[in-house]
């Protein structure tokens, strides 16, 4: 309960003790190993997720085979496959686990009538969907305007034990560049800092 509160409190700071209740009723804690699906590729998603422990990534798979990461989520972070959650259509992308994971779900479907029969939940939902929308709007910035050096820059700034906790390939998924970039960027950096 209290790591519910703490993490809907990320989102909206005023809220009572029975909005954290009737949340807490709508979810179940799962336990998921390193590189275990958690929703597959052109699946009709019905689940919406809290991140309690560990690292997923969404992603999809290019025509060459070559996996793309949109998004890594680490601790506290609340996701879903949103557009396919709302349109009721299957999902253009994985999610999977980078490492072991402790998360919470729950029926989308649940959410929803407490969303359109509550407002704590009504604030809940719109500001999840603001975060989505913020955070997929600063990926596609960052792959616009940033370069390969910068993006490094900018993740380790962000989530500091990244290359700790995941495989280095996954994180040159994440960026947009091969591991033969990213080792280059991490020598050139490690060689200017060490001067």
């Amino acid at each position: 309960m209290n790591f519910l509160k703490k993490i809907t409190k990320l989102y909206f700071p005023y809220q009572s003790d029975a909005f954290t209740q009737k949340l807490s009723n709508i979810l179940t804690k799962k336990k998921y190993s390193e590189k275990e699906i958690i929703v597959k590729l052109k699946e009709i998603p019905s689940k919406f997720y809290i991140l309690k422990k560990g690292i997923i990534r969404s992603y999809i798979v290019g025509s060459q085979g070559k996996e793309h990461i949109k998004i890594l989520y680490t601790k506290n972070n609340i996701f879903a496959p949103m557009t396919a959650l709302i349109k009721k259509k299957p999902s253009l992308y994985s999610f999977d686990c980078l490492t072991d994971c402790e998360i919470l779900e729950g029926n989308y479907s649940d959410l929803l009538a407490l969303t359109n029969s509550d407002l704590e939940f009504s604030i809940l939902y719109s500001k999840i969907l603001e975060e989505m929308y913020i955070r997929t709007g600063n990926k596609i910035h960052d792959l616009s305007i940033l370069n390969a050096t910068e993006r490094f820059i900018k993740l380790k700034k962000e989530k500091p034990t990244i290359e700790n906790q995941i495989k280095q390939y996954h994180i040159a998924s994440y960026l947009n560049i091969t591991p033969t970039q990213l080792s280059r960027i991490k020598r050139i950096k490690k060689e200017y800092y060490s001067k």
